[in-house]
């Protein structure tokens, strides 16, 4: 039996600018949401739903890792780890990240994340989706100190919230 077929490497993000010398970089948010959420019907549907908040969650932990390394390396510091992960989401139009709180020495953050691309402007369900971004959360944030963080959403746009808000612990 031979090796994994779709192992991640940044690699696999390619050369978007020979890849779409017309189209470009850009796609509208319609197009990720599609994928997202039925990828998540798939999953859910196949595994139930706690094991489709795992993967997810995984899948966004390896993101947020490699997303640090790809994009955010080189930050020496947490307030200029914070200043490059804010531009490089808002140049990604991925979202708009602000700092609500942070205890650096007790290792715990509150944070938001505006115009988030999982669920601004969904209905409210009554239910916090943005699972993978918990997972691409705790990859930047232990990438960065070295230390596991426990992510967890506490406000959504789907429970009403109009910000993602998500606090953030070291994991003892």
């Amino acid at each position: 039996m031979g090796g994994r077929k779709y192992l991640f490497s940044w690699d696999m993000i390619g050369d978007i600018g020979l890849g779409r010398p017309n189209l470009g970089p850009l796609m509208r948010l319609e197009t990720y949401r599609l994928m997202e959420f039925t990828f998540r019907d798939v999953i859910e549907r196949r595994h139930g739903t706690e094991e489709a908040d795992r993967i997810f969650h995984e899948a966004g932990l390896l993101a947020g890792k490699e997303f640090f390394d790809h994009v955010l390396q080189g930050a020496s510091d947490f307030p200029e780890f914070v200043r490059k992960t804010q531009q490089a989401l808002a140049e990604l139009s991925i979202g708009i990240l602000r700092i609500e709180k942070a205890d650096l020495a007790a290792g715990s953050l509150v944070l938001t994340v505006s115009e988030d691309l999982d669920c601004s402007g969904l209905p409210d369900i009554g239910d916090q989706i943005c699972t993978y971004d918990e997972g691409f959360l705790a990859g930047l944030l232990g990438a960065f100190t070295g230390k596991t963080f426990r992510v967890k959403e506490v406000d959504c746009w789907c429970t009403g919230g109009r910000t993602c808000r998500f606090t953030a612990d070291v994991v003892a």
